[in-house]
């Protein structure tokens, strides 16, 4: 089976929490029914809006801020550009004066708790995920158009066949890892180096690497900002954020104004393993608690599982190099979410990255994988020991539920995240000192397993809230 090209920048991107599928999918969603509408000369004719959310969109939609994602979608604010800090104040100009801005030209009547309607007990065929936009002409005409949001911020609009990037020829076609493998046997080429001839096909070796740095960057700054911050996440289940208070544990007294004198002072504690594993931990924590309170992620491949990625990376560049992450040596960096990146996309190809799809095997123990590949490359293993590293880190996530308490991407997300990247690091550590010659299970048997064990997943496990945790566990939990 031929499988659409997938490049560097669809599998990460740079967005606001909480949810890549919940959130930054149907706010994607919400852009392409504007364009369809000006593409028709129909946007200026629109007199009202109605949205209608299916499936896991509609159980967990309120959760993951699906209602907010729309509404900014359709006021034609940029999910990478708009001021998170300005979310809140726009949203409730919104429900206020019971209009909105449509695509910021033109206020239509908009009541949110009328015209955003959660229909709990259907799913459309296709995905889990599906959201119908109807928009009401001032001649009385009716258009509606329905779009699936497919996991790590992918869109698909219902009855499309078209695929991403059907007009790109790469050099190097991959469909699974067994093509990586081959070409990487072929040409002796690194995973990263087989990526970078690829991204070729879209843009320049020279905008490649400024959209890496940009994804570095937010990644970065991520991790800085939740690092800092504490307080109680929103949402309602009271859960205190951790990473600032651990940051400030493992330093102590320590006084530093930068990320970089941060990171500096990080170093300097040396390398003790659970000095190490703190810092880790620490890390993933910020980006999720930061993803958690609507903050700006990199979807890796997801926003539920983009803590795993820079939580390793981190490692990667304090702990295991000597490499001073400035603007001048960056290329351990780009080659590490160039890795990172191919991995991501084969299970996109093969499988799914889509908790709603396949639990949370989907998100979780895809980034691990990702992660874990891309830090043996880092390392100076070779292809085979990097997808043998992506191989273990799935599969000892093969089979993990998605139950997320309250519809939040808070309990058990967050912490998630930490045990993905540490498993990352285990599983890169194992390949690192194995024979891949003689591995009992491939990349691509894991992730055919996966995608059994997605087919088999009870549909309640799958980012509904409607089993596992989320109905074991009460909502009206205690400050943690």
């Amino acid at each position: 089976m031929q499988y659409e090209p997938i490049s560097v920048f669809d599998m990460l991107k740079i967005g606001i929490g909480p949810s890549s599928s919940h959130t930054l999918g149907p706010w994607r969603a919400a852009e392409r029914f504007l364009q369809h509408l000006e593409l028709q000369q129909q946007l200026s004719a629109v007199t009202a809006i109605k949205i209608l959310l299916y499936g896991s969109l509609a159980k967990t939609g309120v959760g993951h801020g699906t209602d907010i994602a729309v509404q900014l979608g359709l006021c034609g604010h940029d999910p990478v550009t708009f001021d998170v800090e300005k979310i809140d104040s726009t949203i409730a100009t919104i429900r206020e004066t019971k209009s909105l801005l449509l695509n910021g030209d033109r206020r239509i009547s908009f009541d949110p708790r009328e015209a955003i309607e959660f229909l709990f007990t259907e799913t459309l065929p296709y995905h889990s995920n599906g959201l119908t936009f109807l928009a009401t002409l001032n001649n009385g005409e009716n258009i509606a158009k329905t779009y699936y949001s497919i996991g790590g911020g992918f869109v698909k609009e219902e009855g499309e066949n078209a695929v991403l990037n059907n007009n790109i020829l790469l050099p190097f076609p991959i469909d699974d890892a067994d093509d990586l493998l081959r070409w990487s046997i072929k040409t002796g080429l690194s995973i990263s180096e087989i990526v970078a001839e690829n991204e070729l096909a879209w843009r320049s070796e020279a905008a490649t690497n400024e959209g890496l740095v940009k994804i570095w960057q937010a990644m970065r700054d991520c991790i800085y900002r939740g690092c800092h911050k504490t307080g109680v996440l929103p949402g309602g289940l009271n859960v205190r954020r951790r990473a600032a208070a651990l940051s400030k544990k493992l330093l102590g007294e320590a006084h530093y104004t930068s990320y970089s004198e941060w990171i500096r002072l990080i170093r300097e504690g040396g390398s003790d393993f659970r000095y190490t594993l703190d810092w880790v931990s620490c890390f993933a924590l910020a980006v999720n608690e930061e993803n958690a309170s609507f903050g700006r992620v990199v979807t890796a491949p997801t926003n539920g599982s983009a803590g795993v990625i820079p939580a390793v990376l981190h490692y990667f560049i304090l702990f295991c190099t000597d490499v001073e992450p400035g603007e001048n040596n960056l290329d351990p960096i780009r080659k590490f979410l160039m890795t990172a990146a191919e991995i991501g996309s084969i299970f996109k190809k093969e499988s799914t990255i889509s908790a709603a799809m396949g639990g949370c095997q989907a998100e979780i123990g895809v980034s691990s994988s990702m992660a874990a590949a891309a830090l043996t490359e880092g390392l100076g293993g070779s292809q085979k020991q990097a997808m043998m590293a992506a191989e273990i880190a799935m599969e000892h996530h093969l089979g993990m539920t998605c139950d997320p308490i309250g519809g939040l991407v808070q309990v058990p997300c967050i912490e998630r995240n930490t045990m993905g990247a540490i498993k990352a690091i285990t599983a890169s550590q194992l390949a690192l000192q194995s024979t891949p010659d003689f591995a009992r299970v491939s990349l691509d048997d894991v992730i055919r397993t996966m995608w059994d064990t997605a087919q088999d997943m009870n549909f309640k496990y799958k980012e509904t809230a409607d089993g596992g945790l989320a109905v074991n566990v009460p909502l009206s939990l205690p400050e943690c």
